[in-house]
Parts: C-alpha cells; structure tokens; sequence
C-alpha cells in the first residue's frame, strides 16, 4: 500500500499519501543544515520554552492525537491519550534538567584548567516505529532539540498522519523551521539519507533487520547510531512473590499496546509450587478482557497494527503447538469482524525447538514456563538473543540481588512492570541494540563530548 492510513480495526483504508520527492528531501536536508548553524546558538532558555510549549500543545490536544494513534495502529484510546500525555512529560523533563545535563564538567589535570563541554553534532535521523508513534519520537526530539541538534524523521509508513502531528506540534511551539522536518519516505530509501553528508548520526527504533541495516550502512559511512529493537522480556514469579499482584500485573505488562510492544513481558517463568496458582489467576484475567473497538473507552484490547502481523502471529502460535506447545486460552484469529483482531492467548509446554521458546510474539500471547528453583530461572531468562528489559517479582532481598547481578539485560524491574521513564536511561544488549534513550545518557548519545585542556 505504500505511506498510507489504514485502520487496523476496520482494513479500510483510509487516506493515501504521496511520499517526499527526491527534490523535496534535498530541500529538507538543506534546510536542516542551514537552521542548525543557527539552531545551536540559541539560548538553552529559549529552547526550554519551546519544549514546555510543545508539552502544553501535547496535553491541549490529548485526545485528538489519541484518536489520530488510535486510528492509524488500533492502540486502545485510553492508551493512546495516556501516550500523548506521557510525551509531554518527557518534554518538561529535558526542559527543567538539560541546563544541568549539558553544563561543562570540570577535571584536575597537570593544566591550568581541563573540562568536558558538550556540544551538538547536527542533523539526527531518527527511524521510529509504528507501536508507539508519538511516544517513540518525542523520547528522541526532546532530547535531541534541547541539546541543539536538529531532527529529520523517517517515521513507519502506517503512521503518517502521527509523523506529521510531530512536526505540526513543534512548529506551533516555537522551533525555527528546520529543526524538526518529517520525510514521508520507505525503508529503501533510508540508506541514502543516512549517506548525505549532512547528516552526522542515527537513531532506529524497530526490527532487527531494520537495525542491522541502519547500522551497516552507518558505519560505511563512521556515523554514530543508537538502536532500540526486539525484546523477548522475562517475567520472573518465584515463591515468595505476590502471586495475585504478580498475576494482575501480568496482564498488563502483556497486553499493554494490544501486546505489540518491545518491552512487553512475553515469557512467564514461574517456580513450581506457584505456577499452578499464577496460571489459574492469568485465565481468569485473561478471560475478562474485552476485545473490541479501539475508539471505545471499555475495550483492553484492539487489533493488530497490520494484516501481515495478524498472520505472522498466527503462524507462531500454530507452529508452536504442532511441535508440542500446548493452548490454555484462545489461540486463533478473530474471524467474526473486519479487521485484525487476536483472541488473547496462553500457551504452555512450549518445546525448544519452536517459535514459542526463540521467537518475540509481537501481540497478546503469554507463554508460560515452568522451573525448580532460581538457577533454573535465570538460565531460562537467559536463554534468548534478545536483552532489552525482565520483570521479577520475589520478596526475598537474596534473590533480588541474585536476579539484578545475573540476569541479561538494559532493564531489571522488581516486583513491577518494564516501563520507560524519562529520569531512566533506556536499552537494550543482545541482539535487543545497543545505546541507550532517556535520562543524561540519552542526551549524550547524539552529543559531541569534547575535552578542553588550557594552559
């Protein structure tokens, strides 16, 4: 279909778009080049004043820019408006803090005075997806645009009308044109841009082929890249846990974005002597949940973002129990109505030899494991070639101890849910990326830290 709005509730299709011309990009990256040289000596003041408008635009326009999500990735609208709310917070976030982020950094040398200053590199591509389409670009403009560069934005092509809302927003906050352009552009023409010399580094959020592509094009070309991509997230339950928090929790850590989420809990281990408990209390909430219309207030869960993802899940969860896998709940397409609906799932018994045990299920499906003990646990979290975040849940502080030292991956919550939060730097080891989002560090990636030696 090209860069279009489809509604994923409906498959219809609802507006087509023409994408940026090659004579237009090269307008745009002009202009990007030319704003920044200007963009870089305003006022940190000045900035933070655009930002804290942006942020009041986010939350003025709440719930038209939930519905424009809603519409175009079938996100349940309470979510979605949640989504819209949560950008303007990162917005404030780096206008109250980048003062302090970006100050000099002073060192006792053998010169009169040494310090590190931090300076913008320039053009930033940012690649974002389509689950989280404000949410994913605000974490990187916020960030981005305090520290003085300026951003270029290849968003996911279902999500068009949320790309242009991005720019929309940042120009009637204040941004000089050229600080914050969107190209309506597809994947194949990604490695040209990333090769204009105007442009000094990258960021990607999404797959791992669109990474591994990104990066190997980047690094042709010795430019600086941050990838954010697939998760496999454990969801640890040993026995001292709260089993009905545990479970409640559960839910929600796995279904959050109709399960399409990259630090979504996809695997449930569980210790023995709960897992019967935890399996029972997870039916019974998943067997609550209203699927349905998207724009409706009281649905949990709304469609896939596409046809093609409907199908690929689909095809996980058939394979994994042709080789052994066994449905507890649901398991099939929801055929009944238009659109790109999936009955929440459960699975367990899941071979090693299936997409169950080595796969990222991007929708509501849960596989359960079961283990012994916490070594078992650990070496089961393990077992993936993703790292992005894990959940584990257990009130023995010995445990705790053990799961943050030994398990593999950017993030390990306990006792609740993987989230992302600004005052929280973001990412991923493994196969799951590299560099990290939010927080000081996310502003340093796209930084140059210069030394300055004076004698």
């Amino acid at each position: 279909m090209g860069i279009a709005t489809v509604n994923p509730a409906t498959g219809e299709t609802v507006k087509i778009f023409e994408p940026t011309t090659a004579d237009e990009i090269e307008v745009k990256l002009a202009l990007a080049e030319t704003t920044f040289r200007q963009y870089r000596k305003i006022s940190l003041e000045q900035r933070s004043q655009w930002l804290k408008a942006a942020a009041d635009i986010l939350e003025r326009d709440q719930r038209k820019l939930g519905e424009t999500m809603t519409l175009e990735m079938g996100k349940p609208i309470k979510s979605a408006i949640a989504e819209a709310k949560k950008c303007a917070l990162v917005c404030r976030y780096y206008a109250d803090n980048a003062a302090e982020f970006l100050k000099d950094v002073e060192a006792q040398t053998d010169a009169s005075r040494s310090f590190v200053r931090y300076q913008p590199l320039g053009v930033i591509l940012a690649v974002m997806p389509w689950n989280f389409p404000l949410w994913q670009v605000f974490r990187f403009a916020a960030p981005a645009l305090m520290a003085g560069n300026v951003g270029i934005l290849k968003h996911a092509s279902n999500v068009p009308q949320c790309a242009l809302a991005v720019e929309a927003i940042l120009a009637e906050a204040g941004f000089p044109a050229g600080c914050f352009q969107t190209l309506l552009i597809g994947a194949s023409q990604v490695e040209s841009i990333i090769n204009d010399p105007r442009v000094k580094a990258a960021t990607l959020t999404g797959s791992e082929s669109a990474g591994a592509s990104l990066a190997s094009a980047a690094g042709k070309q010795i430019k600086k890249t941050v990838l954010e991509l697939g998760g496999s997230d454990p969801f640890i339950v040993l026995e001292s846990a709260d089993i009905e928090a545990a479970a409640t929790t559960a839910v929600t850590a796995r279904m959050l974005n109709n399960g399409q989420s990259c630090i979504a809990a996809k695997r449930f281990i569980l210790a023995e002597s709960i897992a019967d408990q935890f399996q029972s209390l997870l039916v019974e909430k998943f067997k609550a949940l209203k699927v349905g219309d998207p724009m409706n207030e009281d649905t949990d869960i709304g469609p896939l973002a596409n046809a093609s993802m409907l199908l690929e899940l689909n095809q996980q969860v058939q394979e994994t129990v042709t080789k052994g896998g066994t449905i507890l709940l649901g398991g099939q397409v929801i055929s009944d109505r238009p659109g790109y609906f999936y009955l929440p799932t459960i699975l367990t018994d899941i071979p090693a030899d299936s997409p169950g045990y080595y796969d990222e299920f991007f929708g509501p499906v849960a596989l359960l494991f079961r283990v012994k003990d916490i070594d078992q646990a650990i070496e089961l979290a393990n077992d993936t070639i993703f790292g992005l975040g894990a959940s584990a849940w257990t009130n023995e502080p010995a445990e705790q101890d053990r799961l943050i030292e030994d398990i593999e991956a950017g993030c390990v919550f306990i006792n609740g849910m993987v989230k992302s939060d600004p005052r929280l730097p973001f990412g991923g080891i493994k196969r799951s990326g590299y560099g990290r989002e939010l927080s000081i560090e996310g502003m340093q990636e796209f930084l140059n830290i210069k030394t300055v030696w004076i004698k």
